[in-house]
Parts: C-alpha cells; sequence; structure tokens
C-alpha cells in the first residue's frame, strides 16, 4: 500500500525527493512530528 510522505524543501523549486533509507521496522508505526 502506497503512503505519502511529507518531506522539507530543501529549496524553492524542490518538487520531490527520494528516500534511499528507512529507518522503521515493517509495520511500526510513524508518529507526527518524528525525526
Amino acid at each position: 500500500m502506497a503512503t505519502k510522505v511529507i518531506m522539507p524543501k530543501l529549496g524553492m523549486a524542490m518538487t520531490e525527493g527520494t528516500l534511499v533509507k528507512w529507518l522503521k521496522a515493517d509495520g511500526e508505526r510513524v508518529e507526527k512530528g518524528e525525526r
């Protein structure tokens, strides 16, 4: 299932990015504001 992940912009022209490493285990919850 696809899930929208909102990432901070690194510049005004940035429209998309790539996640290169996922630090959560499969099924583990991600809480709002986590770093």
